[in-house]
Order: structure tokens, then sequence, then C-alpha cells
């Protein structure tokens, strides 16, 4: 082996340590995302089944009967004009 190559091996060796830390620290930050985007995209999903299954669901009718506003409308303005 040549000077240059002993040099960089030792190099490489002497940093060993650190690079290995460094890739570690890679590797879980990597992990890390992509589980955060998978969980995203599981959520995503599955609020969209959600909304097509209820979209799909009879919706409930309500009736609405106004006949009470309507007579306290009514004595409102009989009142009124009586004041008058």
């Amino acid at each position: 082996m040549s000077q240059a190559k002993v040099d960089k091996y030792k190099e490489a060796k002497k940093n060993r340590k650190k690079q290995m830390k460094k890739e570690k620290i890679q590797s879980y930050l990597r992990r890390g995302v992509a589980c955060i985007v998978a969980a995203a995209l599981i959520g995503m999903a599955g609020f969209s089944i959600y909304n097509i299954y209820e979209s799909k669901q009879p919706k409930q009718e309500v009736t609405v009967d106004y006949s009470a506003i309507a007579s306290l409308s009514q004595s409102l303005s009989d009142n009124g004009t009586s004041a008058e």
C-alpha cells in the first residue's frame, strides 16, 4: 500500500465512530419522517372513507312548525296597533 492509502485509511479509522453516529442519526430521522408521512396518509384515507360512508347514509329530515311564530307575530302586531 502506498503512503497516501495508509494515511487515508488511518483518517477514516479515526473518524469512524463519528461517521457511524452521524449515519445512525440520519437513519432515525428518515424512519421518523417516514412514520409521520405514513400516519398522515392513513389518517387522510380514514377520513375520506368516513366522509364517503356518512354521505351515503340517509339524511334525517326535520319539519318545523312556524305556526307558533306566526301567532306570536300576529299578537305583537295586534298589540302594536291597539297601542296607537
